[in-house]
């Protein structure tokens, strides 16, 4: 396919199968409404979504490429890995989002033993059947029934103050696994928001130079450079490392619905620009995994 399709993307985003509040059907449908020409839904450790996106596309619908958010961690950091183009029945996929699934529902029992034990928070049976029965439960549902519950008044409160404090270290996979996973399936991987690190922490200037360079080492072959809470100046920064590094460029808005105050489509990017190892590089690039139906 031709890159020149293809002027307004939107390649992180979130639905049900994760944090977010649209299921990967209704995704589609709003994709289309806010005028993509390519969208990917990005879940965290996950590619049930994509799936499930992929067997109902229309002609009528944005083309589609798979995606996905991996949470990973090394001696050196924490980072989230998007993966782009890959098969998700690919055994180094099935195989990496199985046992971050296993993760995942393991770090849920040692929140909600916090929250009893430290709080004196129970939810119901039928509370707890239904965080079981979720994909790939994380703080946000947890946040979400606090605040239906009246222990706070937003989500992100909810989660400082009471999930917060649970104990899941080294409960992440590792970077250069997670890397190794994406391109074996045949995917690209791709740093999510670069400058946003663990928790509070803001990376920029030479810190950021050396994790780069850590990275690709690793095997990245791309960054996030277009984010929809980045600054002129980080969207700046991020473009010429990916100059000097010879990683390809993609644009996101990491919606999640009702989870987060972003809307979908948004990412600082107007349209896809030319340019040396930029977003048109990146399509190009995947040119032939780009599914339409």
């Amino acid at each position: 396919m031709s890159a020149v399709h293809f002027d307004r993307i939107d390649l992180h985003m979130h639905t049900t199968v994760s944090d977010g509040t649209d299921t990967p059907e209704e995704i589609i449908a709003k994709a289309k409404e806010a005028g993509l020409d390519l969208f990917s839904v990005t879940d965290h450790d996950a590619s049930a979504g994509c799936i499930r996106i992929i067997g109902k596309l229309t002609h009528q619908d944005p083309a589609f490429i798979t995606g996905a958010e991996f949470s990973c961690r090394d001696d050196q950091g924490k980072y989230h890995i998007l993966g782009y183009g890959f098969d998700p029945e690919a055994n180094s996929m099935r195989s990496l989002v199985e046992e971050e699934h296993d993760r995942r529902m393991l770090k849920l029992k040692i929140r909600l033993d916090h929250l009893e034990e430290i709080f004196g928070i129970r939810f119901s049976e039928d509370d707890m059947d239904a965080l079981y029965m979720l994909d790939n439960p994380g703080k946000p549902h947890l946040g979400n029934l606090l605040v239906k519950y009246g222990y706070a008044d937003k989500m992100s409160e909810a989660i400082s103050k009471y999930v917060d404090g649970a104990k899941c270290r080294n409960m992440h996979v590792r970077t250069e696994v997670a890397i190794k996973c994406i391109r074996e399936s045949g995917g690209i991987p791709v740093l999510a928001h670069p400058s946003y690190g663990s928790g509070g922490e803001f990376i920029t200037g030479a810190e950021m130079d050396r994790r780069i360079s850590r990275l690709k080492d690793m095997g990245l072959e791309g960054v996030e450079a277009y984010y929809s809470t980045f600054t002129e100046d980080l969207i700046h920064e991020m473009t010429i490392l990916a100059d000097k590094y010879k990683l390809l460029v993609t644009a996101g808005s990491d919606y999640h619905g009702a989870n987060k105050d972003i809307k979908l489509g948004y990412n600082k990017l107007k349209s896809v620009p030319e340019g040396h190892h930029g977003v048109r590089d990146f399509i190009d690039a995947v040119s032939d995994r780009i599914i339409k139906a």
